[in-house]
């Protein structure tokens, strides 16, 4: 399967398990399962959503949203509980402003879930991380 590397963004090919123990990119050498969602921008956007076999759950937040903050850690916590099996990414509205518009997006936190370059589904407000789990859950 196609997989991202957060660090320099290269496509990789694994094979698909269950778990991981180690997963090197085969560009930069960085582990695969770096337990951080990617940042997105608008000129890595599209890229991400269309070089990747895994489904990809985007985070759009902002840096002033009390309820983004609080569900930052439980985000990431998602991130590390899935590696190489879901992407994790961000996307600040504050910075990216365009991808804001462009997704119709009108409340934060705000996740949407794309599979295969396309939106499937879609959630606002912050989660608890057993509800995290139970929507990311319905994607594998």
């Amino acid at each position: 399967m196609k997989v991202i590397c957060s660090h320099c963004l290269a496509t990789n090919n694994v094979p698909k398990l269950d778990v991981y123990k180690k997963a090197n990119c085969g560009k930069c050498k960085a582990s695969l399962l770096d337990p951080h969602p990617i940042a997105l921008s608008s000129d890595t956007l599209e890229a991400i959503l269309e070089s990747t076999d895994v489904p990809v759950i985007v985070d759009f937040w902002a840096p002033w949203c009390g309820p983004c903050k609080m569900f930052a850690p439980i985000f990431e916590q998602a991130t590390r509980a899935y590696p190489l099996r879901v992407l994790f990414a961000k996307v600040d509205t504050e910075a990216e402003q365009f991808l804001a518009t462009r997704f119709k997006i009108r409340s934060i936190p705000t996740l949407i879930v794309f599979k295969e370059g396309k939106e499937v589904e879609r959630v606002s407000g912050a989660m608890n991380d057993e509800g995290l789990d139970a929507f990311v859950e319905k994607f594998l």
